[in-house]
């Protein structure tokens, strides 16, 4: 379990994490959400002992992390999977942690077969890709068969088949009843994968949820609306405080009103309506939807109704 209290970090005037509360449950895949420079590196970099909070604590096991016995085989973690001597072979690598945690040389063949890397094991880290990079970072986040994972963005690099292997890898950790907290910017991967949600922006928490929950909290609802009177619906729909998008397929996308109302609506103007569907909701949009006010850069795209049918 990890713990954060009133977590708070500055570096000089700026504020980069700003009084977080949260518990990371065991037994489920925890998502941490959060626009660039919200401040999740620098929580994680806490969590582990990397960076001293200002104030406030980050506990693993009721404990910071510099006061466990064997953090190796509390704790693992992949920030930086390019965090390695380029001129030691992954094996190597994987070996000198091993002996200097205290841990046998076998755990490091058992790693290498568990994220794949055997055969690759006697290249030297500086001539791996970058997925083949982030699986020795997670080969060296197991290495201490530890009940806590924090992973950021350990997708980064990877192809269709290993990111379905890593999906698949923190599902099973969390069954096996361990921690696991993974930092990512894609929400596609993050719905498939995590039970649980933690949104920050501007070093605040704005939402600990369930993502189902999540989603259906903050989730714009769109319905796809085709008619041969488009012009006088949208008029209409607009009067009637909704937002209006006209897609490239000569669909309404309509936003703020449900399916009644609109049907209501048109019926009680004698617009024939041809289709009347609600539109999927994700967690991509409910995320853009909450933390739009925390992200620094904005750009406007207008949704597409054939991207969410």
């Amino acid at each position: 379990m990890i713990e954060l209290r009133s977590l708070t970090k500055r570096f000089g005037t700026k504020v980069a994490v700003d009084g977080l509360d949260f518990t990371v449950e065991p037994g489920r895949v925890t998502g941490f959400l959060g626009p660039n420079g919200a401040g999740k590196s620098t929580t994680m970099r806490m969590v582990l002992g990397l960076d001293r909070p200002t104030s406030g604590s980050a506990l693993v096991h009721g404990r910071p992390y510099r006061e466990l016995n064997a953090p190796m085989r509390e704790v693992g973690a992949l920030l930086d999977a390019r965090a390695v001597h380029p001129s030691r072979t992954a094996r190597q690598h994987l070996r000198c942690l091993a002996d200097s945690n205290g841990l046998a040389r076998q755990r490091v063949e058992e790693v290498l077969d568990v994220v794949g890397m055997t055969a690759a094991a006697d290249q030297r880290a500086g001539r791996l890709s970058l997925g083949m990079s982030q699986r020795l970072g997670i080969a060296s986040a197991l290495l201490g068969d530890p009940g806590v994972l924090l992973l950021d963005e350990p997708v980064n690099g990877l192809d269709t088949d290993g990111i379905r292997w890593i999906r698949q890898l923190m599902q099973r950790l969390a069954r096996e009843g361990r921690t696991v907290l993974v930092s990512s910017h894609l929400m596609s991967e993050m719905a498939l994968t995590a039970g649980h949600v933690i949104v920050i922006g501007r070093g605040r928490l704005i939402a600990d949820t369930g993502i189902d929950e999540f989603v259906r909290l903050h989730a714009q609802r769109r319905v796809l609306v085709r008619t041969g009177q488009a012009e006088k619906l949208a008029g209409l729909l607009t009067d009637c405080g909704a937002a209006v998008h006209h897609s490239t397929e000569g669909a309404l996308v309509v936003a703020d009103l449900d399916s009644a109302a609109i049907f209501s609506l048109a019926a009680a103007h004698d617009v024939v309506l041809a289709e009347l569907t609600p539109q999927r909701t994700s967690l991509e949009e409910a995320y853009v939807a909450l933390t739009r006010e925390s992200v620094e850069f904005h750009t406007e795209i207008e949704p597409d109704a054939e991207a969410t049918r």
